[in-house]
């Protein structure tokens, strides 16, 4: 058996035939051909040498990586078959050695052999499609070994379609092996992945996609810059049919006159800013130096640079800086430029980890408003004014040792300052040019509106009858825990306890206070306690809990306002106020109160 089974249109007689673009040209045929997708091709090898053959296959990643190519290489495996000839010993068995084209190969790679069909699922998602599928795959293959299904862009098959093809899919005849690829592998049912050997498609490396580059381009006979082909590499994103598309075009664009293609002739047609001048407006940026800065924006633009992609060359160039002061072992990679690893080690030796981090979310949230913007330019350079300004501002270490501390260790807290939440802490403060809060007082309406009918609490559990409440704070936990947080809050901010035992409470009204508050409490108590309680109001009543609470802030505040540290930074800050100290403590009781506040759970009567 022979390509003669299978003829070429492409063979001698025919007519001449169109330009094949350099993606369909350099198509891998085998898996030595693959570039970027080692793990698989060993994992596969294995499979295929210890006879573990699986009945069907998941290809998934992004665009061009190869998946449709990889399928039609894995049935060229299935069904290789070589007659032996000069000495070579014949193959006729599943292998992935292929090292000459076997008596289907030609016709496989060319999409026209019979027993090995491919499927767009975008164009056949219907139940009647599968169900074609599943009635051809009762018989056997007409020539070749196996006959192998390759369904393209499988996630776009319906839920019928899914359905129908599971049983089939998991219990296979012994002829039939299935391979399916696609970009979108979140929105394969798990019940087809479960029934898959799924391999993972990577993105290829911008070094490995460039030297792959360089040798089709030696095949070929095109003259092109190194750096024009680390730009077509960048540019395709791991993509190696992105990556040739792009290499035609640029042998269209760069190559008519005969000489070598450059990378400024590539800038042009990418309209991509020029690196050099990216890493010029880079140092420009971090040092501060704005008019610079906008001018190289400026020049870039009116040479045909998009302002949005230099704002992405930016901070791509961040990103590299960031790795390089990181890991100063990614200086060795392929895809980047000499002038890149020069200007760029010298930036991560000069810029901490805090400027850069900082720049690269500047210049995110800059790409985001020039989606959107109707002045691209204008944008563009309102982000580089906050860039440069960000750039001039001190790290929080930097501050405190231009205030004087740091160095030798800070001083010790004042006596009396606010506890710390940790051994050698200080509690966090926070500053801001702001008045300070007012204490929370419910209005009268809303204890009114607390008091509810008893039908509401039908589906509460009965009262414990006889239950004790040790004191004050002990009810207003109650409160808190039967979801009442009218009642709890008033309990907090109108309350100033005169006595309080089991069965009898007097207390002195707040200024502002429900006159209606001893009477709802009486009701509440006995519904929760199964007990009745007297509830009187008195005189000469104690702080209320919010009284309290605020007159402990007030120490720890004053304690923190005498610490050196804190009177230093409010001095280098006139109309700076201390508004609030958190610690430890703090948190935890404003996390248990927001969890409590915002319960799925409705309140009871509110």
């Amino acid at each position: 058996m022979d390509d003669a089974m299978f003829p070429d249109p492409q063979a001698a007689g025919a007519p001449s035939a169109a330009y094949r673009v350099l993606a369909r040209k350099y198509r891998p045929s085998g898996f030595a051909d693959l570039i970027g997708q080692e793990p698989m091709v060993r994992t596969l090898e294995n499979a295929f040498e210890l006879n573990r053959i699986h009945q069907a296959y998941l290809l998934t990643g992004v665009r061009g990586v190869g998946k449709t190519t990889t399928a039609r290489i894995l049935a060229r495996a299935f069904n290789y078959e070589l007659p032996a000839q000069d000495g070579r010993a014949a193959v006729d068995r599943p292998t992935i050695h292929m090292d000459a084209l076997g008596a289907h190969c030609q016709a496989i790679i060319d999409s026209r052999h019979p027993d090995v069909l491919e499927m767009d699922a975008a164009s056949h998602t219907g139940i009647d499609d599968i169900r074609e599928i599943i009635e051809n795959a009762r018989y056997r293959p007409v020539m070749a070994r196996v006959k192998v299904y390759i369904i393209d862009e499988v996630h776009m098959l319906s839920k019928a379609a899914f359905n129908g093809l599971l049983k089939t899919l998991e219990e296979p005849p012994e002829h039939v092996k299935f391979i399916f690829a696609t970009t979108e592998i979140d929105k394969v049912p798990v019940t087809v992945r479960s029934r898959c050997q799924r391999f993972d498609l990577r993105r290829i490396d911008a070094g490995l996609l460039a030297a792959h580059l360089r040798k089709i381009c030696d095949l070929e006979s095109v003259t092109i810059e190194d750096e024009a082909l680390a730009m077509v590499a960048r540019a395709a994103e791991g993509s190696a049919r992105d990556a040739l598309s792009l290499l035609d075009q640029a042998i269209a664009h760069g190559a008519a006159g005969g000489g070598a293609i450059a990378a400024q002739d590539l800038r042009l047609m990418l309209g991509v800013a020029d690196k050099s001048r990216v890493i010029d407006l880079f140092e420009a940026a971090m040092k501060g130096e704005i008019a610079a800065a906008i001018a190289l924006l400026q020049d870039q633009y009116d040479g045909g640079a998009d302002p949005a992609q230099v704002l992405l060359e930016l901070a791509e160039f961040t990103h590299l800086v960031t790795r390089l002061k990181l890991a100063p072992d990614a200086a060795q990679s392929n895809a980047l430029t000499e002038e890149e690893r020069r200007r760029g080690g010298d930036a991560a030796g000069t810029l901490s980890i805090s400027v850069l981090t900082r720049a690269w979310q500047i210049l995110m949230k800059g790409v985001d408003e020039l989606r959107i913007s109707p002045r691209p330019l204008a944008s563009a350079d309102m982000v580089l004014v906050r860039l440069t300004h960000a750039a001039e501002m001190p790290s929080p270490e930097e501050a405190l040792r231009k205030l004087g501390f740091g160095q030798g260790g800070a001083p010790r807290p004042a006596p009396g300052s606010a506890p710390a939440a940790a051994p050698g802490e200080r509690p966090p403060v926070a500053l801001a040019p702001a008045p300070k809060p007012a204490a929370f007082s419910p209005a009268p309406s809303a204890l009114a509106t607390s008091a509810a009918p008893a039908q509401r609490r039908a589906a509460e559990p009965s009262p414990a009858a006889g239950m004790k409440i040790a004191d004050f704070r002990a009810l207003v936990a109650l409160a808190g825990e039967k979801r009442d947080i009218q009642l709890k809050i008033a309990l907090e901010t109108e309350v100033r306890l005169v006595r309080f035992e089991q069965g009898r409470i007097e207390f002195e009204l707040a200024p502002g206070g429900s006159t209606r508050l001893p009477q709802l409490l009486m009701q509440k108590l006995q519904d929760w306690t199964g007990t009745r309680w007297l509830v009187a109001l008195a005189s000469g009543g104690a702080p209320t809990l919010r009284e309290e609470a605020l007159a402990r802030e007030s120490e720890k505040r004053s304690g923190i306002e005498a610490d050196p540290l804190v009177a230093s930074i409010l001095a280098q800050f006139p109309g700076a106020e201390i508004v609030a100290v958190r610690g430890k403590e703090t948190e935890q009781a404003a996390t248990a109160g927001a969890e409590l506040a915002y319960d799925d759970e409705e309140p009871d009567d509110v």
